[in-house]
């Protein structure tokens, strides 16, 4: 070898060396944190918001898709299923949204709310008997409800118990005193 040889040689590895160092020296970059929009489609809690914004612009077919995606990923979240119910009753898909509401109550039998809505979607398909048994369970878990005792007494006028549509007009009434759309339904039962 010769000196201009060997000289190349300890250059290079003097170099190669301070590139290693270099390296040494680096970090590694933070980690990014991803942005909710990023999770948005891994995240039920943010399908769910998403949904919710949906709805408040009147787009219930786009908020019905994104509760529908988060209920694959959380099927035993109740939140989601009911507000799954409601947008599917109000997109017209009374059967799926009774299913749906089914599904929520099989999983907490105690949430008056999913009680009295598919009390109402069974009052809207004329199963009478069905709504009224989820009226009474609904009364059963939270009797301080004046929503619910409205709601017993317009199914009650539609079967034609006027007498216990009253008291139950009453009752709503007694709970919320300023409660117009009961004081209007009672009055016309009282003429």
């Amino acid at each position: 070898m010769s000196v201009f040889q060997i000289l190349m040689l300890a250059v290079t590895a003097f170099f190669a060396y301070k590139v290693y160092e270099h390296i040494n020296t680096l970090e590694d970059p933070p980690e990014p944190k991803p942005s909710r929009d990023s999770l948005s489609s891994f995240d039920p809690e943010i399908l769910m918001e998403k949904a919710d914004e949906a709805v408040t612009q009147n787009d219930f077919k786009r908020a019905a898709a994104l509760l529908q995606e988060a209920q694959v990923k959380a099927p035993q979240n109740t939140e989601i299923l009911n507000k799954l119910g409601f947008v599917l009753a109000h997109n017209a898909d009374l059967q799926a949204a009774i299913e749906t509401y089914l599904k929520s109550l099989a999983i907490d039998e105690s949430d008056d709310v999913a009680h009295n809505a598919i009390a109402s979607l069974y009052r809207r398909t004329s199963e009478f008997e069905k709504a009224r048994q989820h009226y009474e369970r609904a009364l059963e878990i939270d009797d301080a409800y004046e929503i619910t005792y409205y709601n017993f007494a317009n199914l009650l006028v539609q079967m034609g118990e006027k007498e216990q549509a009253v008291e139950m007009y009453e009752k709503a009434l007694e709970l919320k005193s300023d409660f117009s759309e009961a004081a209007e339904e009672l009055a016309k039962l009282r003429e």
